[in-house]
């Protein structure tokens, strides 16, 4: 029974491996192939944004008896 549970701890460390290097390889990829063949690594374009929102501040709502009419 452990050989079964061996096999299967292995093969999970095997994908997280793999993951890992295939998000590294996503992220530095081409700067890593520009190293390789020796030339400056181009730059990205990205640029830091950031994001500011004005909340809207909602009045409270105040309940207000409704008054039946007397008839």
């Amino acid at each position: 029974m452990i050989a079964p549970l061996g096999t299967l701890a292995f093969l999970a460390t095997l994908w997280l491996i793999v993951v890992l290097g295939a998000s590294v390889l996503e992220e530095s990829g081409a700067r890593i192939a520009a190293a390789l063949r020796g030339k400056a690594a181009p730059r990205s374009l990205t640029v830091p944004v950031r994001v500011r929102m004005r909340s809207r501040l909602q009045q409270p709502m105040r309940a207000r008896p409704r008054w039946r009419d007397a008839a």
